[in-house]
């Protein structure tokens, strides 16, 4: 792909209503982009349904969940949740009495990491078994799903799953250092992707985030077939991140968070709903603006780029309304702070000779430098501190208003979506924001 290709135009939802039924493929936690597509589904009467990735019981064994737990994450959802452990990757299997790929990773060092050889016999084992646990429980899920879904209605799978990463110490220790270290503490995020390490994980990766997406499709084969022989259409969408266009000076701009290692894994994503495509199947990755999250939190500067958002909702028509969310950024800075000064560090970071380096769709997703991080990490860390709590920051606000757009954005853009692959860049996210609230 040479180019991005923006969504250019508000959707309208000209399908769903009362009576469909959304399905969430992936478990609902915290805050994310889930949230705000769940909310125009409900808001269009749709019937919600989500699946389980379960939890892991002491000795790291899957389980469903719990009564308990069933409801409240039900109570969470507000919907019916299929409860059978949907949990992606294989970092966390292996065959009977053997090791886990966590728990080879779990041998590394900080300091040996990096010559660290991993047995990859075991490892394509592991990864077998994984890809096999999840398929099995995914024609159990679709099982249940079916007896759920009423013929001519139609059926929207919003797939969510993305990540991947082991839940080892020692990956958190090495994360920290290419996402966030500076000066002494910088480690290039090449030399993970050169690893046995970075190979293992860009391959759980691909299997979470990517992968996923593809058994959806296959297996929820046959119900595509009925619902749509008996007069309804079913659709999906899936999340991806590869950059996107903010406005940078008087234009709008493609940018990208450095380094984004999970990038490989979203353009499998893409290529899956590309191959979907091509047979007639309405399938589409929504590339997504950056956001804060629960599971962003770890790169460091990811948010910068939500700032130029106030710029943009002015652009696009401003208001009381707009006039209003600047107000609210305002206030969460200390008193001698302006928001014109912070969007100016910002604007003057995107438009460094550094930082422009790094804007080349083609390359992406680029590997970090020492000047880049240091100025990455160095802005956030310099924003943050000009809050008057580092616990509510102006990226968090807007965080919120991305979700509400993305969310109206691409529920009723897969009413009669576009292409495979459609990105929504910050003109679009305040045209939406403004005709909903302005």
């Amino acid at each position: 792909m040479k180019t991005s290709i923006p969504l250019t135009s508000i959707p309208e939802n000209t399908l769903f209503g009362a009576g469909d039924t959304f399905v969430l493929f992936g478990e609902l936690f915290g805050r994310g982009y889930a949230t705000g597509l769940i909310e125009s589904a409900k808001a269009a009467g749709m019937n919600v349904v989500g699946i389980t990735v379960g939890r892991r019981d002491d000795a790291g064994a899957l389980r469903a969940l719990t009564d308990e737990e069933l409801a409240a994450a039900e109570a969470n959802l507000g919907g019916k949740i299929i409860n059978v452990p949907l949990m992606a990757g294989f970092d966390m299997d292996a065959p009977e009495g053997e090791k886990t790929p966590t728990d080879l990773v779990g041998e590394m060092t900080i300091d040996g990491w990096q010559e660290h050889k991993l047995d990859w016999d075991l490892i394509d084992r592991c990864h077998a078994l994984g890809v096999d646990r999840f398929k099995t429980a995914l024609a159990e899920v679709m099982t249940q799903l079916d007896a759920l879904l009423p013929d001519g209605k139609n059926v929207y799978f919003a797939h969510t799953m993305a990540g991947g990463i082991p839940r080892a110490k020692v990956f958190m220790a090495i994360a920290n250092r290419i996402y966030k270290g500076r000066g002494a503490r910088y480690m290039p995020s090449q030399a993970l992707v050169d690893s046995d390490l970075g190979k293992l994980i860009l391959q759980n990766f691909d299997e979470v985030t990517a992968h996923t997406f593809g058994h959806l499709l296959d297996a929820s084969g046959a119900i595509r077939d009925r619902i749509e022989a008996s007069g309804g259409q079913v659709r999906y969408t899936a999340y991806g991140y590869h950059g996107t266009r903010v406005l940078i000076g008087d234009d709008y701009a493609w940018q990208t968070y450095t380094n984004y290692t999970q990038g490989y894994a979203k353009m499998r994503l893409e290529e899956h709903a590309q191959a979907a495509w091509d047979k007639g199947i309405k399938a589409t990755v929504f590339n997504c603006p950056e956001i804060r999250t629960n599971s962003s939190d770890v790169f460091a500067g990811i948010e910068l780029s939500l700032v130029p958002l106030l710029s943009a909702l002015k652009k696009e028509g401003g208001g009381a309304w707009v006039d209003a969310q600047w107000q609210a950024c305002q206030e969460l800075l200390k008193d001698d702070v302006s928001l014109e000064s912070v969007l100016k560090m910002v604007g003057d970071y995107q438009q460094d000779e550094v930082m422009q380096a790094f804007s080349d769709f083609e390359a992406w997703p680029m590997p970090n430098s020492a000047e880049q991080v240091e100025k990455t990490v160095g802005t956030s860390q310099d924003i943050v501190a000009l809050h008057k709590n580092r616990k509510e920051l102006v990226s968090d606000l807007l965080s919120q208003l991305v979700l509400d757009a993305t969310g109206s954005l691409i529920f009723n853009e897969a009413s009669a979506p576009n292409g495979p692959v459609l990105w929504l860049d910050h003109d679009l996210v305040a045209q939406q924001l403004i005709k909903t609230n302005g």
